[in-house]
């Protein structure tokens, strides 16, 4: 069975505050629905290893998030993620990203996982991330000494979208600025309206209401 690698934060809080945070779980669910779906199994792996934070868990109305976080598989894995620095890159057909602000405090700079994601993506495969993930593609440098978005155009969580939500003062960078300076392209739709951007084997989705369409676009690619 295939398999997809997601990474996962270890980082508790929004920035440097108090507030709880992690992943952002429809993100990381909804896209988990549609990987299953197709039949594909998944680790999740976070820099660290052990617990991963997660939040959002309570969302009313949103049956596929509630059905993921009551899966005893997924509550055991994201209980007991593996450490990054323990894994081989391949035995798996593509990594994702799932978004939330914790990963804007360490998968954002962190080198073991860019370059287990360099050597994935220079071996032939396959890159995703949506909302605020798509900060995990930053520090990928390529073995030619480029940088992975130098040539790529992609889009992430929106200033407009940071402000909306109430968080614009207390992230620790603005994704939107980041991703346009690193990139070929930075592209944007309406705010929270989905929006996925393919672009030679590295998929990213806008925000949280585009999490299911990048796993679809994902499963694409990987059959």
């Amino acid at each position: 069975m295939k398999k997809v690698l997601i990474f996962v934060t270890n980082h508790a809080t929004l920035g440097s505050t108090n507030e709880a945070n992690g992943t952002y779980s429809p993100e990381l669910t909804h896209a988990l629905d549609v990987f299953q779906a197709a039949g594909l199994d998944y680790d999740l792996v976070s820099i660290k290893g052990g617990e991963a934070p997660v939040y959002g868990k309570d969302i009313e109305g949103d049956a596929v998030n509630a059905k993921i976080l009551a899966d005893e598989t997924f509550q055991s894995r994201i209980q007991n993620t593996l450490k990054a620095s323990d894994i081989n890159v391949n035995d798996y057909a593509a990594i994702f990203y799932p978004g939330g602000f914790g990963l804007l405090s360490d998968l954002a700079t962190d080198e073991t996982v860019a370059k287990l994601s360099a050597t994935h993506y220079e071996q032939g495969g396959l890159l995703g991330a949506v909302c605020h993930g798509p900060a995990g593609l930053l520090p990928i440098t390529l073995s030619n000494g480029e940088k992975l978005l130098a040539n790529k155009t992609v889009t992430g969580f929106t200033r407009e979208e940071e402000v909306d939500y109430g968080t614009i003062d207390n992230i620790p960078f603005l994704l939107e600025e980041s991703l346009a300076r690193a990139a070929k392209q930075y592209r944007k739709g309406q705010p929270w309206s989905e929006l996925v951007v393919e672009d030679n084997r590295v998929i990213t989705g806008q925000n949280p209401a585009s999490a299911h369409a990048v796993a679809v676009a994902m499963v694409k690619h990987i059959s």
